[in-house]
């Protein structure tokens, strides 16, 4: 997975404060942040640029994000000095309920009147899923990017598993291949996903293999954490003997711990998205097939992971209603199929096929990702989202990284007091 940009937040040329407190938006020049991912960079700079040649008073000034912790850091600290740029293209959906608590983020759907129906066109049902506990949106719904199951062809064959059509469809089938592969020898693990204790990394392991297990339900639903489920505790199951039997480490990647080791062959299977394809041509021979599950859900059927990246519109804009515009011709049709063949990743429409159609008959590999985009499902919308996430994770220290310990009373607990965390 592309690491987050990082950092601590340089003094930068913001928006301004013109119509911050409120009032009819207002147009003029704005400056936006995207991703320092080199592809987007490339499709944001021939966005702004076709924009610019239309709208010589209404400029938009682009730049990546300053570098640092990671986004999230840089954008908190932006909306507490108070020069966040308009638009910031990599808002993590996860982070939009602590931007909102701050007073960073426009209330889109109060604050312009097409942005219900504008939203609503492109993203379908998907929108709902990024509302605030308000009913309201604060945040585009941009980009999404389906996780799937990456395997190792050479590892597969050498391991004496069929390399073209893999039997990985449930747990049970994952467990077997990597009994295979250690005594084979082929790999030195099966999955190595981030094995640190940050938070985040229960979105590389625990969680998209739970999305597609529990038909889409996200870590919590109605202010109640749902991992204590039947679908809940059978992945946390799978994953206790993963590490269990040496399958998986739990010891830190000691290079990119995103790609690294499944690129490096040190791992037989990766879980990442269609970006994914960039970072092991060339490097590893792969097959994708859908995410395991305890019984085998069909693959036309099986959730998973979005790990989107949408847009944020901060309250420090001066000129909102250019911002709004710009987002909305970022997100055309044709910019959006831009995006795809630029970077790989889905926009976050339910047109896509109709809008990328020429482009994934010319790129079979990014059909299947394509087909899941209705299926993805991203992390609940709550208030206190960093603590629930700690609070699993460190649930998961305890009873799963180590291939041991009590699974039913550990995330008992843990559920017990992310209910509470939410509900304070």
């Amino acid at each position: 997975m592309l690491a987050a940009a990082a950092a601590l937040v340089l003094p930068l040329s913001a928006c301004g404060s013109g119509d911050a407190g409120g009032g009819k938006p207002t147009s003029g020049p704005i400056d936006i942040w995207y991703s320092t991912n080199e592809q987007e960079q490339a499709w944001a700079k021939a966005t702004v640029s076709a924009w610019n040649a239309e709208h010589p008073k209404e400029k938009v000034t682009a730049k990546a994000v300053p570098s640092g912790k990671s986004t999230e850091d840089v954008v908190g600290a932006a909306i507490t000095a108070g020069n966040t740029p308009c638009l910031v293209y990599n808002t993590a959906p996860a982070a939009v309920a602590a931007f909102q608590k701050q007073g960073g983020l426009v209330n889109l759907s109060d604050t312009f009147g097409d942005a219900e129906s504008f939203i609503k066109k492109r993203s379908g049902g998907a929108a709902d899923g990024f509302r605030s506990p308000d009913g309201k949106l604060y945040q585009v719904p941009w980009k999404t990017n389906p996780f799937m199951l990456y395997y190792n062809k050479d590892v597969f064959k050498k391991a004496g598993l069929d390399a073209e059509n893999p039997k990985l469809s449930t747990y049970d089938d994952v467990l077997a291949a990597a009994k295979k592969i250690k005594s084979s020898k082929a790999a030195k693990f099966t999955l190595y996903p981030p094995s640190t204790s940050d938070y985040t990394n229960a979105l590389f392991d625990f969680y998209p293999l739970y999305l597609a297990n529990s038909g889409g339900k996200q870590l919590v639903k109605d202010k109640k954490a749902t991992f204590t489920s039947q679908a809940g505790r059978q992945t946390l199951g799978f994953w206790q003997q993963m590490y269990a039997k040496g399958y998986s480490s739990p010891e830190a990647y000691s290079g990119d711990k995103w790609a690294g080791p499944f690129a490096d062959g040190v791992a037989a299977m990766g879980i990442a998205g269609p970006w994914g394809k960039g970072q092991f041509d060339g490097k590893v021979k792969y097959g994708v097939v859908p995410l395991p599950t305890a019984a085998g859900i069909p693959a036309d059927k099986t959730s998973t992971f979005a790990d989107s990246k949408n847009v944020g519109l901060f309250t420090s804009c001066k000129h909102k209603q250019t911002a709004w515009e710009f987002t909305k011709f970022s997100m055309s049709a044709k910019n959006d199929a831009a995006l795809l063949e630029e970077t790989g990743q889905f926009p976050t429409r339910s047109d896509v096929a109709a809008v990328a159609g020429g482009y994934l008959k010319d790129n079979p590999f990014y059909q299947p990702f394509a087909d899941a985009v209705p299926r993805a499902v991203d992390v609940p919308n709550v208030a206190g989202s960093t603590e629930v996430w700690k609070t699993f994770r460190t649930a998961w220290e305890d009873a799963v990284l180590p291939g041991k310990g009590d699974v039913k009373s550990t995330f008992d607990k843990a559920a017990q007091q992310i209910d509470d965390q939410i509900v304070g």
